[in-house]
């Protein structure tokens, strides 16, 4: 039974998936549906947490908009998810695996 369901993920998996790793300054390009359009919004921002593994890895990225602070969570392979690309890396390598603690914090050092 696993094998099957092993094999249905595998094929509605991105075969070019993107590396990124936590700490991550990364562009999202994801597709917004309007109406009967269709466009690609960028969505800019620090990679905050990786979960999951497979065709179920998931990421939240977090920006400050207008001194508010967004977080959004996408799933890699989802078909809505049109590209990812690395802005830049960390300002220093991160000693955690989820950055929740940036949550906590305001102006640049909200940045890691």
């Amino acid at each position: 039974m696993d094998n099957i369901i092993l094999e249905l993920e595998k094929q509605h998996m991105k075969e070019d998936a993107p590396s990124f790793k936590v700490g991550d300054f990364v562009r999202v390009d994801y597709l917004i549906r309007e109406g009967q359009k269709e466009r690609v919004q960028p969505f800019i921002g620090q990679v905050i947490r990786k979960a999951g593994h497979g065709f179920r890895l998931t990421f939240t990225v977090r920006r400050t908009v207008q001194g508010e602070g967004v977080e959004r969570t996408f799933p890699l392979h989802s078909p809505r998810v049109v590209n990812v690309t690395v802005q830049r890396g960390p300002n220093r390598k991160p000693r955690r695996a989820k950055l929740f603690f940036l949550r906590d914090r305001v102006g640049k050092s909200a940045q890691f």
